[in-house]
């Protein structure tokens, strides 16, 4: 199969958070075709917690990813995207090469890709959460969670720093973006929702600016907010 007689895709998603967007980089990065679904959080026909999406995604969250040239589901972002690398990122243009030809730069982008999962995407989330929703004020908390999102821009910004990234390259060494970016754009953009700022990370900072002027994320984040409410 190729992106040009390809069905759309359905990537199923919310504007507020950053996983969705994350899926439509690759999307669009691929030249995959696809539509957008939006829903709300609301436990209606409209919601990621009704029954109609439920039986998208059992765990109620978005994004979810329905291909109907395959026929197959995924949830979760990482799943998701790992889904569109594996059956259409043929010439390997986000991913590593298959097996062994190319092990290191597997382990690279599993590495990092774990890192933004694990650690700096849950660290930033937190932050978000006792900034904003939390229903009691709770300094202590958040001061928790500022201290280890500004510890994770400093490991970024390390990397950055490794290769000479800072001169215009990206997370992993190459002339282009990786996948590992793509994972890394939504949730770092987020930064002064999050109440921090990247002054002490400029490394990060033009990353994120030099990310942000590339045309497939322009078109993901207006393809996404433009979609269609469910």
């Amino acid at each position: 199969m190729t992106p040009t007689n390809l069905n759309p895709l359905a990537l199923h998603a919310h504007t507020t958070g950053p996983n969705p967007f994350k899926v439509a980089l690759v999307l669009e990065s691929l030249s995959i075709p696809y539509t957008v679904k939006l829903w709300t959080f609301d436990s209606d026909d409209h919601g990621v917690k009704g029954p109609r999406f439920l039986s998208i995604n059992p765990n109620g969250r978005v994004p979810a990813l329905q291909d109907p040239n395959t026929e197959i589901t995924s949830w979760e972002s990482m799943a998701c995207i790992n889904y569109l690398l594996r059956v259409y990122d043929r010439d390997h243009k986000l991913s590593a090469l298959d097996g062994s030809m190319d092990l290191k730069r597997a382990v690279q982008i599993d590495s990092w890709t774990s890192f933004l999962i694990t650690t700096l995407g849950p660290m930033m989330g937190q932050c978000n959460w006792f900034r904003h929703y939390n229903a009691v004020k709770n300094d202590d908390a958040y001061g928790r969670y500022q201290a280890q999102a500004y510890r994770c821009f400093g490991v970024l910004e390390g990397q950055l720093r490794s290769h000479g990234a800072g001169e215009g390259g990206w997370i992993l060494e190459g002339a282009e973006p990786s996948v590992v970016d793509w994972h890394f754009e939504p949730w770092v953009r987020q930064f002064e929702f999050a109440g921090l700022d990247l002054r002490e990370y400029p490394l990060v900072k033009a990353w994120l600016d030099r990310v942000q002027t590339r045309p497939e994320v322009v078109r993901a984040y207006e393809k996404v907010k433009g979609g269609e409410e469910q």
